[in-house]
């Protein structure tokens, strides 16, 4: 009896529509993305949401990240595929600029010793085509610093330093930048 049922419900698997079949081995999705997207948030003691930032990670994948594959001294999007954009939902201080809740695009200019971050005022941009410095709200530079344990895919987070004050941290390879922001009063 039970080769029967066996035979039976392999019979009938093997009658089953191709769409039915796929159906049941799940879905076709296309290649994934090798620079896949990734959102960093900060909130404040209150658990209110300060800032965001969404961006692509690229991956090092033995290659020479800083000076080959991201050029020095060149506007580059801070990460993959579409530009990095930065959301603030409260208005904030980035160096002594004031810098209005909203969404912006986060470039920057790496080099050896320094970057530049750029904030600027077009959004829904991909790569840093469409990049004007006659946009730009706000720029700084900031030090590189070396990092103990090197990281394969670009990575961005938020350092906490205060209720109302943070670094946004930029990460790759060997290497990091510290973005402070502090909450406007």
């Amino acid at each position: 009896m039970k080769k029967l049922l066996i035979l039976t419900i392999l019979g009938f698997g093997l009658s089953l529509p191709s769409s039915l079949i796929a159906q049941t081995q799940g879905p076709n999705f296309a290649k994934m993305d090798v620079s896949p997207m990734d959102i960093a948030l900060y909130r404040n003691d209150n658990n209110e949401p300060v800032a965001r930032v969404i961006y692509s990670r690229p991956q090092r994948r033995d290659r020479e990240v800083f000076g080959k594959l991201v050029p020095y001294g060149e506007v580059w999007r801070t990460g993959a595929n579409e530009a990095t954009e930065i959301t603030f939902y409260k208005d904030v201080m980035i160096a002594s600029a004031k810098v209005k809740a909203g969404t912006y695009t986060l470039y920057s200019i790496p080099n050896e010793k320094e970057w530049t971050i750029i904030l600027n005022k077009k959004t829904l941009t991909w790569g840093a085509y469409e990049y004007s410095d006659e946009l730009d709200l706000v720029r700084i530079n900031v030090p590189v610093r070396q990092m103990q344990n090197p990281i394969d895919a670009l990575s961005m987070a938020f350092e906490k330093e205060g209720n109302n004050t943070a670094n946004i941290l930029i990460g790759w390879d060997k290497y990091y930048v510290k973005v402070p922001i502090e909450v406007a009063k």
